[in-house]
């Protein structure tokens, strides 16, 4: 198997919970590559990305409204 089958046959897959977690990441600081968002879009479950979004969206604030109350 060449590389290029490897790279593509590892790009069908679904993506994994750690691939989802880096993604809803980049995407909430808005660097997000094409490349990742294209594979995300055509191998994701929807579902799982918006639920990694509404996770890290709480656990922002959560640290947000954390380092606010310390600092106060």
């Amino acid at each position: 198997m060449t590389e290029q089958e490897d790279r593509n046959k590892h790009q069908d897959n679904p993506p994994g919970f750690w691939r989802i977690v880096l993604s809803a990441m980049a995407a909430a600081i808005g660097v997000q590559s094409n490349k990742n968002r294209q594979r995300d879009f055509a191998h994701g479950r929807p579902l799982a990305f918006i639920v990694a979004g509404i996770i890290f969206t709480v656990l922002f604030i959560l640290t947000v409204v954390t380092v606010v109350h310390l600092a106060l």
